[in-house]
């Protein structure tokens, strides 16, 4: 079953969430695909990504990813992008999270960095829409 939840999140160009996971594998049952994603999310095959829709996504690790790593550098985290027209999530894999610095006794355990806009293929059919008119 980790397999098969796993090819089909090769599969995904983009972040996924769940319920896309659950409706791509109908034979497969939900605490086995949750059960799953906690494993990899575990050992660091996949990461989560909380784009703000209240739906948390998940996408597979390159094999260049240190996300989650022990000893972990900040500067090894990337940004991610949430197009608002077509809803879809994208990792940012080359852009690093900007370095921020907090006040004193402040600790950070966790750096979500999401940019929302259009992505290139929304911002196109945006520009071509507003051509026409």
């Amino acid at each position: 079953m980790r397999i098969l939840v796993l090819r089909t999140m090769l599969k995904c160009s983009d972040a996924f969430s769940l319920q896309s996971l659950e409706d791509s594998l109908e034979s497969v049952d939900k605490s086995t695909i949750y059960r799953c994603i906690t494993l990899f999310l575990t050992h660091h095959l996949i990461h989560a990504i909380d784009d703000g829709t209240g739906s948390i996504k998940y996408a597979v690790c390159a094999s260049s990813c240190h996300c989650g790593e022990e000893g972990e550098h900040l500067d090894d985290l990337h940004a991610h992008f949430y197009c608002e027209r077509c809803h879809r999530t994208l990792c940012l894999s080359r852009i690093q999270v900007p370095v921020v610095s907090l006040p004193p006794n402040f600790m950070v355990n966790d750096i979500n960095y999401v940019l929302k806009g259009l992505c290139p293929d929304c911002a196109a059919k945006s520009c071509h829409q507003t051509s026409i008119q």
